[in-house]
């Protein structure tokens, strides 16, 4: 495994049609949007999504989805207890971690779990991971579709036909988000991140969406446009990841009414000197 020696920095642009690509729970699962009706997607949804590729390529993390458990464990604290034997130090628990799960050693984790009764011990350990990714946000304000939505067929003993339910869906008519993130080389180097891994972390954003395809997101709904890979030639980098993530420029090109599809938008990128990305179409 080679280290990670480069700071890498990514931009990741994503298309939505039809689809809520991340509800909130507090707002009936509306898709999520700001004050200014900017779409939004949090970074627990997005590194979510990251996760499941990993796993889906064969990685072990340690966040697993009940849904698609691979190792048998019921709880974070089991799978802990198990996988790292019972390590009571702190330093060498985190590096146990960070080796047996992908998951921690490019993102972090916090391990807090209570002592268990008089018979055991309880654990605390911080990991901070190299991997950090914003925020996404839209490029323009979306319009959300509400639908109502009815049922009527029975769905318990006794229940009489024609009891209608109602219910409503909502979703995005179309959004372009961008998704932006970066590669500590610093970090990298205490969770044990390497070269290869960022590699993997690349491919996940290029196929972000397969195997996530729902009834609130039919497959096809969701799509990576464009995904965006700076590797610097140093540790700190040649440039603030503020200004490598400035070099993108998403314009709608006509600035009456809401874009309707990713041609509506003239993308442009600033020429960065000694700094070129590779850039990539998403699957």
């Amino acid at each position: 495994m080679a280290a990670l020696e480069n700071k890498i920095d990514f931009v990741a642009l994503i298309s939505v049609t039809n689809a809520n690509c991340n509800g909130d729970p507090t707002d009936g699962n509306r898709p999520r949007t700001d004050l200014n009706g900017r779409g939004e997607i949090s970074t627990v949804c997005i590194k979510r999504k990251i996760r499941n590729r990993m796993q889906d390529m064969g990685h072990a993390i340690f966040l697993q989805p009940d849904d698609n458990c691979k190792d048998g464990h019921k709880s974070q604290r089991e799978r802990a207890d198990k996988e790292l034997k019972g390590i009571k130090d702190q330093n060498e628990f985190a590096k146990a971690a960070c080796k047996k799960w992908m998951d921690v050693r490019s993102f972090g984790q916090v391990f807090a779990f209570k002592k268990k009764g008089n018979d055991g011990d309880g654990v605390s350990v911080g990991v901070r991971g190299p991997v950090t990714v914003h925020l996404g946000v839209s490029m323009s304000p979306v319009d959300i579709a509400e639908m109502k939505i009815t049922k009527s067929l029975n769905g318990e003993p006794g229940e009489t036909r024609g009891r209608d339910t109602m219910g409503t869906i909502n979703f995005v008519r179309f959004g372009l988000y961008e998704i932006k993130g970066a590669i500590n080389v610093q970090l990298a180097e205490k969770t044990g991140f390497t070269r290869e891994d960022a590699a993997v972390v690349k491919e996940c954003l290029r196929t972000l969406f397969v195997n996530d395809a729902s009834s609130a997101r039919p497959e096809g709904s969701m799509e990576v446009v464009k995904l965006y890979w700076w590797e610097h030639n140093c540790k700190d980098g040649q440039y603030s990841s503020a200004k490598v993530h400035r070099s993108v420029h998403v314009t709608p090109k006509n600035v009456e009414g809401l874009p309707q599809c990713v041609d509506d938008y003239e993308i442009a990128l600033d020429e960065l000197p000694g700094l070129t990305p590779e850039i990539i179409d998403g699957l």
